[in-house]
């Protein structure tokens, strides 16, 4: 069985935090109720807080950092066990919570009996690194606190796809992509077979182009290719996703690179033929510039057997 909060790593961070602070909290709490005291772990920065200074409600929330739903519950809780007494403020709007004696002798007890075995017992676990440890989770809560973790993650640009050319070793990514979605859809036809298990042959050696999408932690998933048909005249073929990488943009990203290089290689015109059953395909190609064209239909559809949409790249029609 493997563990995948420890396979992801720091992505997961917070969620293996919980997990450590569960099992921590579990075992704080059977070493609470050997010691004989009424609480529970989460009661304790309670009332080590109000040991300091009596405190409002929003006071404990600031000084503990817990939610004041948590926080509001647990004085509940001690108030209850007669730990903890409530006093109305001066304005009538706060309640001034404090310990009571009987709280004040649980803090001792718990600070004299408990607390150096479990700091001893901490520090053996971490070993001999309890205090190093505990200054790193400091300044990892300082720095959470100046720089939110979703607004940091939303300035940092790392590139999770990248283009790669073609070469022989990649071939079979593009017959093997291309089969997946043709097979899903359609039948492969000889024109088809021919392409893709020769693309050097049918598409390189005559002055195309075949790049492939690398999407981190997945390999290659998207692949697309531009056949020389004429001059200056370029289709583009061959063009599509791996079913476990869709809805990634992946393709969105690999046709936005196609014709970049396309519009470098002079590409005019630059189309395509396809069907109308590939609704989503065909509403990617006119979100970025290509529109149906009878012309294309009339010269270039007649090849493929399935072909009923032809589209060309206009982008400033």
């Amino acid at each position: 069985m493997f563990d995948v909060l420890g396979e992801f790593g720091s992505v997961f961070l917070g969620s293996r935090l919980k997990r450590l602070g569960d099992r921590m909290q579990a075992s704080a709490a059977r070493i609470i109720t050997n010691a004989g005291l009424p609480v529970q772990p989460g009661h304790m920065p309670i009332l080590f807080a109000l040991g300091r200074e009596a405190m409002t409600i929003n006071q404990i929330v600031k000084v503990v950092g817990i939610s004041q739903p948590g926080i509001t519950r647990s004085i509940g809780q001690l108030i209850d066990l007669g730990l903890l007494s409530s006093k109305v403020g001066i304005d009538q709007r706060h309640r001034t919570i404090s310990l009571t004696a009987a709280g004040y002798k649980v803090m001792m007890k718990a600070q004299l009996y408990i607390f150096p075995q479990v700091e001893e017992a901490i520090d053996q676990l971490c070993g001999g690194y309890a205090s190093k440890f505990l200054k790193q989770m400091k300044a990892l809560e300082d720095s959470l606190v100046v720089t939110p973790l979703d607004v940091l993650a939303s300035q940092i640009k790392i590139d999770v796809m990248m283009i790669e050319e073609f070469s022989d070793e990649l071939a079979h990514y593009f017959q093997d992509i291309n089969t997946e979605w043709i097979e899903a859809e359609y039948q492969l036809e000889d024109v088809d077979r021919k392409v893709l298990e020769n693309p050097r042959d049918e598409i390189i050696n005559t002055g195309g182009v075949i790049l492939f999408v690398n999407v981190k932690g997945l390999g290659i998933v998207g692949t697309g290719a531009l056949k020389k048909t004429g001059a200056t005249s370029y289709e583009l073929i061959k063009f599509g996703v791996f079913t476990k990488a869709r809805g990634l943009k992946v393709g969105e990203f690999l046709l936005k690179e196609i014709i970049k290089r396309a519009m470098v290689m002079g590409a005019d015109p630059l189309y395509l033929v396809s069907n109308k059953r590939a609704k989503a395909a065909i509403h990617l190609y006119e979100k970025l510039g290509f529109y149906h064209d009878d012309g294309i239909m009339k010269q270039y559809a007649g090849a493929c057997e399935r072909a009923d949409v032809a589209m060309r790249y206009m982008p400033n029609r």
